[in-house]
């Protein structure tokens, strides 16, 4: 049987067609397909964020805030954006080792290069989803059969998820005080959510490992009770169950390739985001430090694990003005007032919009390969 498998993304070529012939190595991509150069989307994206930037800043604005801004240290600044591109280099390494396990060899420049690309299409897709769909095809251009270099990208969500649980449950341990005395209802229902959340990142897995007949049941008996009821923003929820269906067997199927003879993929992947989570992080708290405020490892932390989660919530392109709102409300408990607006546009400006940019830089160079490889097919077609 022959599976094709079209990419309408703009950025690449008008359209792409990838014939694979082997169906044992294909895994549906369900909703990886998606228009990566939709300038209509990033607009918005950037809209929702300026917009809530000002009005955090505006409504924060004191005589403090002016301080706050002249004593500011830029050596901070420098290190804040050195140590976001640190952890960007260690999310290509990750890519690297997950998918040398699996038995290919891409290098280190090229999977940094696919990380870069896919900030752009996460900036302006719903729970900055774009990104995935760009990793999938770059790791097919380099050489990975299309169902290996899906259940990588899967497998990196999976990975993400149960590191953001561990840190999370160690980090709600070692900041009670601060959680009971201080957060609002609000917050409160945050936490109990993200905790929901993060402990079926954990248990979903094991389950999918040990008994994956009767977890795919149970999930869709779950999807099949939800759906119905979240139907005033879909037009079809049949399709959204479908949709359902393919991604858990995508999930259970990347489990087994790295459960199996991948599982030093597993390990290295496991352990290349815990350190790229711990290096993301440390990104505020140089901008604190910057501002004249100490570090607050733990409680940043703690702050954007559950920013983290709320950003993989479908509710705006790049989560967008979400983020903001969340990180201002967060962030709040802890900070002066004068020190919250400028405080999340720097970091606003080196975790969205330096996304933005790398990603503008990175496109570019997969756009001008992709040319001259339909180039060279074209003089190869004249030839013959």
């Amino acid at each position: 049987m022959t599976f094709i498998l079209v990419d309408i993304s703009k950025t690449l070529q008008s359209k792409n067609v990838i014939i694979i012939t082997d169906s044992s190595d294909i895994v549906e991509l369900g909703s990886y397909e998606v228009k990566l150069s939709s300038r209509s989307w990033l607009a918005l994206s950037i809209l929702f964020s300026l917009s809530v930037i000002i009005i955090v800043f505006a409504t924060t604005f004191n005589q403090e805030t002016i301080g706050y801004i002249l004593n500011f240290n830029l050596f901070f600044l420098f290190l804040a954006i050195a140590f976001r591109l640190i952890a960007l280099v260690i999310w290509g390494v990750r890519l690297q080792v997950m998918s040398g396990s699996l038995g290919y060899r891409v290098s280190l420049p090229h999977c940094v290069n696919m990380v870069l690309a896919g900030l752009l299409a996460g900036a302006i897709t719903p729970g900055q989803a774009g990104g995935e769909p760009v990793r999938v095809h770059e790791l097919y251009r380099s050489g990975v059969k299309l169902g290996d270099a899906a259940a990588v990208v899967i497998m990196e969500r999976v990975l993400d998820g149960v590191i953001l649980t561990v840190m999370g449950i160690i980090l709600m341990t070692l900041m009670t005080k601060l959680f009971w005395s201080s957060f609002s209802p609000g917050l409160y229902l945050l936490v109990i959510v993200a905790w929901i959340l993060m402990i079926s990142f954990i248990i979903i897995p094991i389950l999918a490992i040990g008994y994956p007949e009767m977890t795919k049941k149970v999930l869709m008996k779950l999807v099949n009770w939800l759906i119905p009821k979240f139907s005033w923003w879909s037009s079809s929820p049949e399709t959204l169950v479908a949709l359902a269906d393919r991604e858990i067997d995508n999930l259970f199927n990347s489990m087994a390739r790295f459960t199996g003879t991948a599982r030093v993929g597993l390990l290295g992947g496991a352990i290349t985001t815990g350190l790229f989570w711990v290096v993301e992080f440390l990104v505020a708290s140089f901008i604190l430090m910057g501002l004249g405020f100490g570090p607050a490892v733990i409680e940043s932390f703690f702050f954007q694990i559950l920013i983290a989660i709320i950003n993989m919530i479908p509710l705006t392109p790049g989560s967008s003005g979400i983020t903001e709102l969340s990180t201002t409300s967060l962030y709040t408990l802890i900070i002066p007032t004068g020190m919250i607006g400028i405080f999340v546009i720097l970091w606003r400006f080196i975790t969205f919009y330096l996304n933005i940019i790398l990603g503008a830089i990175a496109g570019l160079a997969i756009f001008k390969r992709e040319v001259e490889m339909r180039n060279i097919d074209e003089g190869e077609l004249e030839k013959v």
